[in-house]
């Protein structure tokens, strides 16, 4: 493909029928989009047909159907296999984009090998709503974000807005994954997007962020990254002790990596006691409190709240 700043927008999609027109409409209005690679995931509704049904006819639009469910981090694995663009730009099924989102991102082209923008959130059914920021006021002009930046926002903190840069989604150099050999984790179905940002990070990848271009970020109820197994969290944790090992890291950005897995640790343990007090197994249970500070504290500080609001449930008291 001739054109440097040409994108391959690639959108995986899981039993997505209700939302993917849309998200395949925005992206080839773009004029800078050369491809829309969209992957089912093996869904069993009529996704792939109302994908076909916005088709417009310039031949950008590829269809790929997966016969095995291989998760958000294989379909898109296999999205970017099809495509060719210099640049890659991930839209999920669910997601729009608003017109004119690209241009603004490649006039920083040769700054950076990962551009991305603040994100538009909205409800799902309020599309049309006015919009809120992920970042708010935090980003008002372009920027460019260390690799220990990146991981400690990710950091899960009480009394903190929650505006983790692993929910981004930049436009890609190509020629950069391919070199370092970058690609999703499959394993992962849960803190895919940071795995990748953070090992191409610790690989040399520059990383810019924008104020908001136009990505539209819908926010479900049933959203996949709320639905989280242990497992799930398990291999998010694990992934830091892997990016940890890599060359090149200072020991602040390995500092950073050991708050992610601790922060992560917290919610991995606290779903296993949960688990374990469900089944009785009482020993497993107590496991959970022998993992290193801040961990114990914060099962307690947990056991805590619940306490609360069950008592206050049995005098009839309501908790926000």
């Amino acid at each position: 493909m001739n054109d440097p700043n040409a994108i391959a927008v690639i959108i995986p999609a899981y039993n997505a029928s209700a939302t993917i027109s849309r998200a395949v409409i925005s992206a080839l209005r773009e004029p800078e989009v050369a491809e829309v690679i969209v992957v089912d995931d093996e869904s069993v509704d009529d996704t792939i047909a109302e994908a076909k049904s916005v088709d417009d006819g310039t031949g950008r639009l590829k269809i790929v159907k997966l016969i095995i469910n291989k998760g958000p981090s294989g379909a898109r694995n296999r999205a970017i296999i099809e495509s060719t663009a210099p640049w890659i730009s991930i839209l999920d099924s669910d997601d729009f984009l608003m017109p004119g989102r690209f241009k603004p991102l490649l006039e920083l082209a040769d700054k950076a090998d990962f551009i991305a923008d603040d994100m538009w959130q909205v409800m799902e059914n309020k599309t049309g709503d006015l919009r809120k920021s992920l970042f708010g006021d935090l980003i008002k002009e372009p920027r460019t974000i260390s690799f220990a930046q990146f991981v400690r926002s990710n950091v899960t903190r009480n009394n903190r807005y929650r505006c983790e840069l692993g929910f981004i989604k930049p436009i890609m150099r190509r020629r950069f994954l391919e070199t370092h050999q970058l690609r999703y984790r499959e394993t992962m179905r849960l803190g895919e997007d940071y795995e990748l940002y953070a090992r191409a990070l610790a690989c040399g990848a520059r990383l810019m962020l924008t104020p908001n271009r136009g990505y539209v970020s819908v926010m479900r109820s049933n959203s996949l990254s709320g639905e989280h197994s242990s497992d799930d969290l398990l291999q998010l944790r694990n992934c830091d002790e892997s990016l940890s090992g890599m060359a090149g890291l200072t020991d602040n950005d390995r500092r950073a990596l050991r708050e992610h897995y601790l922060s992560t640790d917290c919610r991995l343990q606290w779903r296993l006691l949960i688990e374990a007090v469900k089944r009785r197994h009482f020993s497993s249970a107590l496991e959970t409190f022998q993992r290193p500070h801040p961990i114990p504290l914060f099962l307690l500080s947990k056991l805590a709240q619940e306490c609360f609001v069950r008592i206050g449930r049995f005098f009839g008291f309501k908790h926000a």
